[in-house]
């Protein structure tokens, strides 16, 4: 009887040994598969391309007869999109652009042509004509976590492709102040000049952002870079690739926040809301009758207003839309309907 109870107690030990070896044997395996950011490098870095552009300027010069024209030069990083050749990279990266080119991993260049380009997000699609060209998996930026790890992917300073590794440390950032339309993604990868426009990508190896700026006062980076996440550089590119330019709906007006300290210096009704501190000459918000010192409490039945997200849902809609607004002028409330028109270009 006592042998048999042995017995069983040696069963248990040695499923209990097999057990945890197991278990190890995972831990080992994923661990490695975390740690090693190879894999996930290895798939994106073929689509990520470096940017040169060139643009000219003439400097006025009253000792000659003859404008002189001083070529600028200028680089940055891109993602191929799309096997067609379609590539996001910034704005900035391209704006003023007489020449493009576009340098492969394999060393290969070839011409750029701009598709278009959209300041208000700092994006732009440039296309280069070749076949069998690599391209990137797109992730779903919707889905990331602060704290997910990423890679950052370009070419810093012109030396050539460059992988550095980091977190997403924040999402939404909304007030950075480098665009007027902002969602970024924040991430302690260092970004530096010349990575403008490259991948930041996720450890499956799939696309979940452009890189856009740094927040630096050196110039260099200092564990504070932002891009912008690639389900909202998709829609921007598709609309760039279908009509040449991102449409926009516009209200035409300034507005700030209201808080306690405000109502109270304004003597306003209210203690939430918009207030009106510009109104655009002939923009649809003067048409429709809106003042300086109105207090917007409501826009299409939304009636919690922030100012950066106003303006984004106002910028998602489309000329001739037409919204319902909510608002108070002194002690008197109104409500009137106001038909957007297109957003004036911004800048080129």
């Amino acid at each position: 009887m006592k042998r048999q109870h042995y017995s069983y107690w040696i069963i248990y030990i040695l499923v209990g040994i097999c057990c945890g070896l197991a278990t190890l044997l995972w831990q080992l395996k994923h661990t490695t598969q975390v740690d090693s950011y190879a894999d996930a490098a290895a798939q994106a870095s073929p689509a990520v391309v470096n940017i040169y552009t060139s643009r000219s300027r003439t400097p006025s010069n009253p000792l000659s007869d003859q404008p002189q024209r001083k070529v600028i030069s200028s680089l940055g990083s891109g993602v191929i999109i799309s096997p067609k050749g379609y590539i996001l990279t910034n704005h900035h990266v391209v704006q003023g652009a007489t020449d493009i080119i576009v340098a492969l991993p394999s060393k290969r260049q070839l011409l750029g042509t701009l598709v278009g380009s959209d300041p208000a997000t700092d994006l732009a699609v440039i296309r280069i004509d070749d076949s069998n060209l690599p391209t990137l998996p797109l992730g779903n930026s919707d889905e990331l976590r602060i704290g997910d790890k990423i890679l950052a992917i370009g070419n810093p300073f012109g030396i050539g492709q460059t992988v550095t590794a980091g977190i997403i440390s924040a999402k939404g950032r909304n007030t950075v102040g480098l665009n007027t339309y902002e969602n970024f993604l924040q991430t302690d990868a260092a970004i530096n000049p010349g990575n403008s426009g490259g991948a930041l990508i996720n450890m499956k190896g799939q696309l979940i952002g452009i890189s856009s700026a740094i927040y630096s006062s050196s110039g260099g980076s200092q564990g504070i870079g932002f891009a912008t996440p690639i389900n909202d550089a998709i829609k921007i590119m598709n609309e760039i690739i279908t009509s040449g330019k991102v449409s926009r709906g516009y209200l035409g007006i300034e507005v700030e926040q209201i808080n306690s300290a405000l109502a109270t210096t304004f003597r306003l009704a209210t203690k939430k809301g918009l207030l009106v501190t510009n109104v655009v000459p002939l923009s649809p918000a003067q048409k429709a009758g809106l003042e300086v010192g109105d207090v917007i409490i409501n826009i299409n039945g939304n009636d919690t207003l922030e100012a950066k997200t106003t303006q984004s849902y106002v910028g998602s809609l489309k000329p001739s839309d037409v919204i319902t607004v909510i608002g108070i002028r002194g002690t008197q409330s109104y409500q009137t309907k106001i038909k957007l028109e297109e957003q004036p270009t911004i800048g080129t």
